[in-house]
């Protein structure tokens, strides 16, 4: 299947390599580009992309409520968004998490790891970056005045495999991996995944994380 991508940065230059790249890839195909959030939006919502590479910065409206945007659109509902930020240390990352982003990326990153983001997220398989992104989760969700997030209920509702399960996909592990260290098959811990994202509202693993730092299920700096 062929991935359909909308690339949304305010640079020419960056939007055209990224445009040449997506394209050199046989999966993929861009079918549309954007230079502020409007556009994103609304191209969006015309070209009936599969995956929008956001970059958070970007002007009229930017990356983040474009994202919000975007992700409170059921029409729109099977639409992944990966942001694209300067930096790994940058807060806005976790607000565009927040807003329904599916993961992040630096834009300093190897042409092959954009492609190969490309394909994890619109596959909807894991959460990219896992490492920095939970670092941001724990430093800027755990923060006073964190407004609640954007997932409809806490993991107070999960059975006790389901919390264990929470607390391995906010650690980074994929289904095989957490498979491994529960003892579980691939296929068991991924249907525990589907339904863990069912009753708490989540649109996808990164909003997951955010569940299970926010709600102290994984403490910052306990493994």
């Amino acid at each position: 299947m062929t991935i359909r991508v909308l690339l949304a940065d305010d640079q020419n230059l960056v939007r055209s390599s990224f445009a040449m790249l997506v394209s050199s890839a046989g999966d993929m195909e861009v079918v549309a580009e954007a230079g502020t959030g409007r556009e994103a939006v609304a191209l969006a919502r015309s070209s009936r992309a599969d995956l929008v590479v956001m970059d958070i910065r970007m002007p009229d409206l930017d990356g983040i409520e474009a994202t919000r945007l975007i992700a409170a659109d059921e029409d729109l509902a099977g639409v992944k968004v990966l942001v694209l930020t300067t930096y790994e240390t940058d807060e806005h990352v976790v607000e565009a998490l927040r807003a329904g982003a599916s993961g992040f990326l630096v834009k300093d990153i190897r042409p092959a790891e954009l492609l190969d983001a490309i394909r994890t997220v619109a596959a909807g398989d894991s959460l990219l970056s896992p490492g920095p992104t939970s670092r941001l989760i724990a430093r800027f969700l755990r923060a006073p005045n964190t407004p609640p997030t954007p997932a409809a209920g806490g993991p107070g509702g999960l059975s006790e495999r389901e919390r264990q399960v929470l607390a391995l996909v906010a650690r980074g592990l994929n289904n095989s991996e957490i498979a491994d260290v529960l003892g579980l098959s691939p296929l068991t811990a991924k249907a525990h995944v589907s339904r863990i994202m069912g009753k708490l509202g989540a649109r996808d693993r990164a909003q997951l994380v955010i569940v299970a730092y926010e709600s102290g299920l994984v403490t910052p700096g306990v493994g």
